[in-house]
């Protein structure tokens, strides 16, 4: 078998409007995933997959080339209320407001969250800032009876779960 008739056999197929088969292109296949995924990480979904929500944040927020943060909003069987993209900020850094998504995750009538933003870099490490962040939102979210359940670092294809550190 040559190796064009290999990669044909490898590829991910669509079919055209006219009914023919044509091999998928990547901005096809990566949207599929987001539908897949988002299908996964949707109102009413229990979050018994964590790894599902990180690979729809890799999707999402891996591959901005600005910072963003976002707070999954759970029930308290922590099922999802929403994912709500909360502030946008520069290549380098993002600037939150506790009181915003304490406001917001009382709207949402939220028992738990988790938090998620992304590292343009591609340095998945959280900074100092990032854990005092954490600290700050868990301490205010506290007070209205929210628990921070994590809080997702994304950076390009990997993600850093506060959790798995012990940094929570």
């Amino acid at each position: 078998m040559s190796s064009s008739t290999s990669t044909a056999v490898d590829a991910l197929l669509v079919r055209d409007v006219d009914g023919q088969y044509r091999p998928a292109r990547a901005e096809e296949v990566l949207s599929q995933a987001r539908r897949v995924l988002s299908q996964r990480v949707r109102r009413g979904a229990t979050m018994s997959s964590p790894q599902a929500v990180k690979d729809y944040l890799r999707l999402e927020i891996g591959v901005l080339e600005h910072e963003v943060f976002c707070v999954l909003f759970l029930d308290a069987q922590h099922r999802i209320i929403e994912l709500k993209q909360m502030f946008r900020g520069t290549v380098t850094q993002t600037s939150v407001y506790p009181r915003e998504v304490v406001k917001a995750a009382l709207a949402c009538n939220s028992a738990a969250v988790v938090l998620a933003h992304n590292h343009p870099s591609g340095a998945v490490e959280p900074s100092r800032a990032d854990e005092f962040l954490t600290q700050t939102l868990k301490t205010a979210l506290a007070l209205v009876d929210v628990r921070v359940l994590d809080h997702l670092v994304v950076a390009g294809a990997e993600v850093c779960a506060f959790s798995e550190r012990g940094l929570l």
